[in-house]
């Protein structure tokens, strides 16, 4: 757990931004004031844990539930939450199910994609196979050139360092 009371609050910063978003434009918070809306999250987010983590524990689970968070709002009297949050959940679940679809499609074309490239490639009958090894000789050839003239650089700076350090001596 928190080593300090200060590791519990939230971020300045997240709350800086909600409170920014949640009033009009033009009104300034001060310093004090934000410190004293970030001290209250603070405090309203660690009290609605406790209280969500025992409606889980009356129920003999270790894992706080949505529906223990829903539970907690009516007992700690904040029953007009409760809308919102589930409004809030069935967004985020909706959300999480696109992303679980899109990415099977993805999966899906990609497993097309294969079977597809795989398909090709046999009806040629190995064709390709021979392109890559014209191929694989002109990379060699390239190797082999690039080597030799990095040679003739290395060659052509080892004279001129000779030539820099008898200017320096003569």
């Amino acid at each position: 757990m928190a080593e300090r009371p200060e590791d519990l609050n939230l971020p300045n910063a997240v709350v800086t931004r909600i409170i920014k978003d949640a009033i009009p434009d033009g009104v300034n918070v001060s310093k004090e004031a934000r410190l004293a809306i970030s001290k209250a999250a603070s405090v309203f987010v660690l009290y609605a844990t406790s209280c969500s983590n025992n409606f889980a524990l009356k129920g003999k689970r270790k894992t706080i539930t949505a529906q223990d968070v829903m539970s907690a709002m009516d007992d700690m009297e904040f029953e007009h939450f409760v809308e919102p949050l589930q409004h809030c959940l069935e967004s985020y679940r909706l959300g999480q199910k696109n992303k679980k679809e899109a990415a099977s499609e993805r999966k899906k074309k990609t497993q097309v994609e294969v079977a597809v490239a795989e398909e090709y490639g046999e009806e040629n009958g190995g064709e390709e196979d021979g392109d890559e090894d014209d191929s694989g000789e002109d990379v060699q050839q390239n190797q082999n050139n690039s080597s030799t003239s990095k040679d003739n650089d290395a060659e052509a700076q080892e004279d001129s360092d000779v030539v820099e350090i008898s200017d320096e001596d003569g």
